[in-house]
């Protein structure tokens, strides 16, 4: 039983280990000071992606329980301390491998008898996506950025709504453990 949990363990680590996340903030700015958030509306007349209606709601699910268990609590736009706001954005990357197969000798016989060497050369091409989801927190009374959290991950298909709702939950989890920021970072 107990090789069975470490190998969920070990499974459940690997699964979120493609995650990259970042942070960056405002040193200036005391973190303590932010009680209260409210989201930055979005303007629809835009002409940029944005998520369906149902990964929306996931997302911003995810962020609202991540800033509740930090002690920050969901208000109005006008008593708000933060404003919050994520953006996406999905890049096409190609990765390109070269590598030598059948490396090795190769023993022929005949008139000129002796030893020739082979090898072939192999290249694979592959493309995947990257989707990126950009987390910021503006102080309401300065309109100013203080902090901004990034994580990036390679976008697999999840066939299942849990799937969808557990790989958005682990990627902000991700990259809100970096807020608020430790002092000295």
């Amino acid at each position: 039983m107990k090789k069975l949990f470490i190998a969920a363990a070990v499974l459940a680590l690997s699964a979120c280990s493609t995650l990259k996340s970042s942070s960056d903030f405002d040193p200036s700015v005391a973190f303590d000071q932010y009680k209260s958030y409210a989201w930055i509306e979005k303007k629809n007349d835009d002409g940029v992606y944005h998520l369906d209606g149902l990964m929306d709601q996931r997302v911003r699910s995810a962020i609202e329980t991540q800033l509740s268990q930090k002690g920050i609590s969901k208000v109005d736009k006008q008593s708000a301390d933060l404003l919050v706001n994520y953006i996406t954005k999905i890049d096409k990357k190609i990765n390109i491998d070269t590598f030598n197969s059948h490396f090795g000798y190769n023993p022929y016989y005949g008139p000129r008898w002796g030893l020739g060497g082979s090898m072939q050369t192999e290249t694979v091409v592959r493309e995947y996506e990257v989707g990126t989801m950009i987390v910021d927190l503006v102080d309401n009374k300065t309109g100013k950025l203080v902090w901004r959290g990034t994580v990036a991950d390679t976008i697999r298909d999840q066939n299942t709504p849990q799937e969808r709702a557990e790989s958005i939950n682990n990627a902000i989890g991700q990259v809100m453990m970096n807020y608020p920021p430790k002092t000295g970072q």
